[in-house]
């Protein structure tokens, strides 16, 4: 099951209540104020983990309380401090603030930790209060509340480069012949009802590439909108270096013009709102091996016109493959150095 989006509410322990206290024993005069201050209540922290890929533990467990502070005792003694809890999250995770719609933290590496509920502080014993003038105190402080706080979990894909195009248009089938990943294909549409992810390796006698390939399911016109499987999974996109737009060049789609299908694909990209259709882009052509020669001329036109190279490939018999996956490794390497560059 994959879950990209969770709600939850978090509690921080609150701090121990300082004690009042009087010493009284045998042999000690005058023994004066001895209560001890509470202890602080636990901290909720949130820590990414290369281990989880999903939220599907938020969605069915939404609330988390860390332990409370120990009271203060007598003879001085503090109470002992609350259990910080740690939740682990997917690296690609977005923190908002559910009530104002802030961004708390993005989860863009793995082992980042960050405090999301600060646990109360322990309230002081009447020990604190003593003065030369003020010898026995009876003031004591209870311990502070904790932090109660709700977010909105968002995960966002951290792959470098993302399969875009119409519904069965051969992405699934792709990303099974170019990685380890095996994704369900099936001839009818919305079989992809979520991401797959895939690790693809080109190497050469010289250099060796390895890079994150993401199956993102199928869009159709509205998709920005929230139509067919919609802004679910268009924001998967965000963190992509590089698009690989599948046209489907064969007569299964059902769908006449290939140059109609590119221009809505790629005005579902523009009108999501995140430069989406300024990311480096490669075409490929896809099922070459039942192409409609027509559908195929016309897509090749296109892309001449756009100064693009197409790439014809059969994620069936395997044509083009290869040809694409280096292409993939040479957009992704350069987008990686030019990106190091800056930073």
């Amino acid at each position: 099951m994959f879950i990209d989006e969770a709600i939850i509410r978090v509690k921080a322990g609150n701090g121990g209540n300082g004690c009042m206290a009087f010493r009284r024993e045998k042999y000690v005069p005058r023994g004066g104020p001895s209560g001890g201050d509470g202890g602080k209540g636990g901290d909720v922290w949130m820590e990414s983990s290369e281990r989880h890929n999903t939220l599907v533990h938020f969605r069915f467990n939404p609330e988390y309380k860390a332990e409370r502070g120990r009271h203060g005792e007598g003879a001085k003694k503090t109470g002992r401090d609350g259990e910080d809890i740690v939740l682990k999250v997917p690296v690609g995770t977005i923190l908002y603030d559910e009530e104002t719609g802030e961004k708390v933290y993005d989860f863009s590496r793995a082992d980042e930790r960050v405090v999301i509920a600060r646990g109360g502080r322990g309230g002081r014993g009447n020990a604190q209060f003593a003065t030369s003038t003020h010898q026995a105190p009876r003031e004591h402080e209870e311990g502070r509340p904790g932090e109660e706080r709700s977010f909105r979990l968002e995960l966002k894909l951290l792959a470098d480069v993302g399969l875009v195009g119409y519904p069965n248009v051969g992405k699934s089938t792709l990303i099974s012949r170019i990685s380890a990943a095996r994704p369900k294909v099936a001839d009818y549409p919305f079989t992809t009802l979520e991401p797959n992810l895939g690790v693809v390796v080109v190497a050469d006698k010289k250099n060796e590439v390895s890079f994150v390939v993401a199956d993102i399911p199928g869009l159709i016109e509205g998709a920005h909108t929230g139509a067919g499987l919609g802004t679910q999974f268009l924001r998967h996109i965000e963190r992509t270096r590089l698009l690989v737009h599948l046209v489907d060049v064969s007569d299964a789609s059902g769908r006449d013009n290939v140059v109609k299908d590119v221009d809505v694909i790629m005005g579902e990209l523009a009108n999501f709102g995140a430069d989406l259709e300024k990311k480096p882009m490669l075409m490929a052509a896809s099922k070459i091996d039942v192409a409609n020669p027509e559908k195929l001329k016309k897509l090749k036109q296109w892309a001449t016109r756009k100064k693009m190279k197409l790439y014809p490939i059969s994620a069936v018999t395997g044509e083009g493959i290869d040809k694409l996956r280096f292409a993939m490794a040479d957009e992704v390497e350069r987008v990686r150095k030019a990106l190091a560059a800056v930073g």
